[in-house]
């Protein structure tokens, strides 16, 4: 697959490149999920420049100073002695070397050193702090393991706190992406196609490029890819949140299956786990690992007892749904009935993606300054004197603050029902003072307009 977007990345690196040599020695972190290309990104960034990549396996520390040298006798041309088995003399020779050499230095999987010797952290600070000033070393370090990669360089606690003078943060591909995608290798794809790509790889380019080479760009090209027995998708969550859990991660997986399946209280997943106390974990989940947001009605405060969890990466939500769900059906090689169950599913699956969808497509054109949804618990009576459900799907404020776009979602516009619709909104405004003081808009979005 071609290389796409990430030009404002693209922009940085080189820019740090730039810096490092013309001024002093310089660390990027590029930190991201697994999938996200990380690695892609630093190469494109070279431009066929020469760099020394170390690769940080989880190896033991004197295996890895052997590879490390040879990487370092190839691309840089220098004598290294045989029998260096501690990564600190190999980072004080680069060091020493970048004093009257510039050149770049990748460290990918930096994070993996925590296993291999938890103190080359320390190592690397005391060189750094040393020769930074009178180097012109740029350094890139890059992990999968967000929430380690974080606590590296955030955490007060640690040795290299502080010493990243810039971090890039890779995130799923937008939506104009995603359809630039499907321009370049099947444009006459349908606006299903689209959706389909959208709800099975949430943006991630590796999985955007497995379909892409496997020449499954159609919905059910996608559904028949994934569902077969080497596919790389059956086993990708799991690998995924094991790196990042470790192998504690049973409680995890529960949380985020009871979340995949509708239970999106604390109160439900609590019970859904048997009663267990989960708040420790939801909080990990949310703020350490990133894998999963409170959603609130719009304009309600933090405190707001009124509290949705929901899985944040579109991926995990499809595995868990779909994957992990039917690991029965999975082991006694039952594929095809798999692809059955996702085909007659997607229809329903997909409604709440598509909010999704449209959610990340209006973050990305910047017109507003908030973009959230709205219910109320205890929903209305409707003009029949019917008990009614009021969620309004999308409430978008312009970035003028003077506009407020009221949006139902529907995958078929002709079900959208506007009477229904004005009554939910009537009910929105009596009890949302907030909504008033804004120039109104109500419509609907479909998959007409992706």
């Amino acid at each position: 697959m071609k290389f796409f977007d990430r030009t404002e990345q693209l922009a940085q690196l080189r820019e740090m490149k730039n810096r490092s040599y013309d001024n002093h020695s310089m660390l990027t972190v590029v930190t991201g999920r697994r999938r996200i290309g990380k690695t892609t990104l630093i190469d494109k960034s070279m431009s066929g420049e020469e760099y020394l990549y170390f690769f940080v396996g989880k190896k033991n520390e004197a295996v890895l100073c052997a590879e490390f040298t040879g990487e370092i006798r190839t691309k840089l041309g220098l004598f290294v002695p045989d029998g260096i088995t501690s990564f600190k003399d190999i980072f004080a020779i680069l060091m020493q070397v970048g004093e009257h050499r510039k050149f770049t230095l990748v460290i990918d999987e930096f994070q993996n050193f925590s296993e291999v010797n938890p103190s080359i952290f320390s190592d690397i600070q005391n060189y750094w702090d040393q020769f930074r000033l009178k180097t012109n070393v740029n350094l890139i370090v890059s992990g999968s393991i967000y929430s380690l990669m974080t606590k590296l360089f955030k955490d007060k606690k640690e040795p290299l706190y502080g010493r990243n003078d810039h971090t890039i943060k890779l995130y799923p591909f937008a939506p104009s992406v995603l359809k630039e995608v499907m321009n370049e290798y099947v444009p006459g794809y349908t606006n299903d196609d689209l959706l389909a790509l959208y709800a099975y790889t949430g943006g991630v380019p590796k999985y955007i490029e497995l379909f892409v080479d496997a020449e499954a760009l159609t919905k059910d090209g996608m559904i028949r890819y994934i569902c077969k027995p080497d596919s790389p998708f059956i086993e990708e969550g799991r690998k995924l949140l094991i790196q990042e859990f470790g192998r504690k991660y049973g409680t995890y997986f529960s949380i985020l299956e009871a979340i995949s399946e509708g239970y999106n209280t604390q109160a439900e997943i609590a019970t859904y786990l048997g009663s267990k106390s989960i708040g420790g974990q939801l909080s990990k989940l949310e703020e350490t690992y990133n894998l999963i947001g409170k959603k609130r009605p719009m304009w309600a405060g933090s405190k707001s007892q009124t509290v949705r969890y929901e899985i944040s990466d579109v991926f995990l939500r499809f595995w868990f749904r779909y994957i992990e769900k039917n690991q029965m059906m999975i082991e006694i090689g039952q594929y095809p009935l798999l692809a059955k169950v996702m085909s007659d599913d997607y229809t329903t699956y997909t409604g709440d993606t598509l909010e999704r969808y449209f959610k990340a497509k209006m973050m990305e054109e910047m017109n507003y300054r908030a973009i959230g949804s709205w219910w109320d618990p205890k929903g209305y009576t409707d003009s029949k004197g019917n008990h009614q459900q009021c969620e309004i799907d999308i409430v978008a404020v312009s970035s003028d603050d003077k506009n407020a776009e009221i949006i139902e979602v529907k995958r078929n516009p002709e079900k959208f029902d506007k009477e229904t619709m004005e009554e939910k909104v009537r009910f929105f405004i009596q009890k949302e003072k907030r909504i008033r003081r804004y120039k109104r808009t109500v419509r609907c979005l479909s998959l007409e307009d992706m």
